[in-house]
């Protein structure tokens, strides 16, 4: 995805996020069929698109999608499915709070995006707009990724969809 590095403002946004040493680490861990990394940053910039068209708070949006999958373990770590379940869903939008928390200085949205993306697999309820948008774009585009080992015709409904809802929107 290189359209992000042409939006100079979406740059100016994360800038200090990307540049950190830790947060680079996510380059290197697989996420569906991308990297976190990938993953982290298409969630972001779809989600600032969004939140600017819907004239929201698109900053909180682009620090909090990139942040919202920030930590390092990776999930093939566990030993058993349960556990690898337990955190995906209940674990790593902690652990990516903590991480963010430790090296950035957070907005009381973008700690809300960050918790609370896995909903409705997880509890925590988003509180604002920009937290629904992140959680949304992030369960369409995870879906999307995890659909290209089944081809490419999943992934084309679902950026359909994509473009069929920022249409609504515009």
């Amino acid at each position: 995805m290189t359209k992000y590095t042409k939006d100079e403002e979406y740059l100016l946004i994360i800038n200090n996020i990307l540049k950190n040493e830790e947060f680079k680490k996510m380059a290197n861990i697989k996420h569906h069929n991308t990297t976190r990394l990938d993953h982290s940053l298409k969630v972001s910039y779809y989600s600032y698109i969004i939140a600017k068209s819907l004239k929201l708070d698109y900053k909180d949006v682009a620090r909090g999608g990139l942040l919202h999958d920030f930590y390092i373990e990776e999930i093939s770590d566990c030993d058993k499915i349960k556990d690898k379940i337990a955190l995906f869903t209940i674990k790593h939008p902690n652990n990516a709070l903590q991480n963010a928390s430790n090296y950035f200085e957070l907005s009381e949205k973008e700690e809300n995006i960050i918790k609370s993306h896995m909903f409705p697999v997880d509890y925590k309820i988003p509180k604002y707009a920009e937290s629904w948008i992140v959680s949304l774009v992030d369960k369409v585009l995870s879906v999307g990724e995890v659909s290209k080992k089944f081809g490419y015709k999943l992934t084309y409904i679902l950026n359909l969809y994509l473009l069929f809802i920022l249409n609504i929107i515009k």
